[in-house]
C-alpha cells in the first residue's frame, strides 16, 4: 500500500464509519433505561415511605381511640364508686344505730310483762352508756364532761349565768344539753350556765373589816 493510500485511510471521518451510529443510539438508549431504573427506585421507595406512615398514623390513631376509651370508662367508674360511697357511706354508722334499737325494743317489750319502772329505768341508763360509748369507739365521737369545767367559748355556749363568791372563775354550772367533739374538732358545742365569780367592790371590803 502507497503512502497516500494510507494518509487517505487515516483521514477517513469518524462519523462515516459504518456502524458508529447505531453505537451512539444505544448508548442513549441504554441511559434513558437507567434512569427510568433510577426514577422507578426513587417512587417505589416513596411509596414504601408514604405506606409505612400510613400505617404509623393508623397505629397511632387506633392507641389513641384506646386510651380514649379506658380513659371514659375509668372516669365512669369513678363516678359510679363515687355515688356509691355518698349512697352507702353510712352503712357501718347505720349498723350500729340498728344495734341501739334493738337494745331499746328489748327494754320496751319487758315493760310489758313487768312494771317495774326502776328497772326500765336501769335498762334505758345502761343503753345510753352503751351508745356512748360506741360511738366513741368506733366513730371518735366523744362526749364532753362540762360541769366543773372552766367556761370556754370555744367548747361552751352560755345560755344562763349566775353571780358566786363560790368560784375564781368562770365554770359550768349546769349542762343543758350535752356537746360532743368529733376527732378534734367540736361537732356540737355544749349548751350550759355558768356560774360569775362575785366582783367586791373596795366599799364592800371595807365594810367587812369594820
Amino acid at each position: 500500500m502507497s503512502k497516500k493510500q494510507n494518509k487517505e485511510k487515516e483521514e477517513i471521518p469518524q462519523d462515516d464509519i459504518p456502524g458508529n451510529e447505531s453505537a451512539e443510539k444505544i448508548t442513549i438508549a441504554e441511559d434513558d433505561i437507567s434512569e427510568e431504573k433510577v426514577e422507578k427506585t426513587e417512587e417505589e421507595k416513596n411509596q414504601n415511605i408514604i405506606k409505612a406512615l400510613e400505617d404509623e398514623n393508623s397505629s397511632l390513631k387506633d392507641q389513641i381511640l384506646r386510651k380514649q376509651a379506658e380513659s371514659d370508662n375509668y372516669r365512669k367508674r369513678i363516678l359510679r364508686e363515687k355515688e356509691d360511697s355518698i349512697k352507702y357511706g353510712n352503712s357501718n354508722l347505720l349498723l350500729d344505730l340498728i344495734t341501739i334499737i334493738d337494745d331499746f325494743e328489748r327494754a320496751i317489750k319487758s315493760t310489758q310483762d313487768s312494771s317495774d319502772a326502776e328497772s326500765f329505768h336501769s335498762g334505758i341508763e345502761l343503753i345510753e352508756k352503751q351508745f356512748v360509748s360506741m360511738l366513741d369507739r368506733n366513730w371518735s365521737l366523744k362526749r364532753m364532761v362540762a360541769v366543773g369545767e372552766e367556761f370556754d367559748p370555744q367548747l361552751h355556749e352560755a345560755l344562763g349565768m349566775e353571780e358566786s363568791s363560790d368560784y375564781e372563775k368562770q365554770t359550768v354550772l349546769e349542762d343543758y344539753q350535752s356537746g360532743y367533739i368529733l376527732h378534734d374538732r367540736v361537732l356540737r358545742p355544749a349548751k350550759v350556765k355558768v356560774a360569775m365569780p362575785k366582783v367586791v367592790s373596795p366599799e364592800s371590803e371595807t365594810v367587812s373589816d369594820k
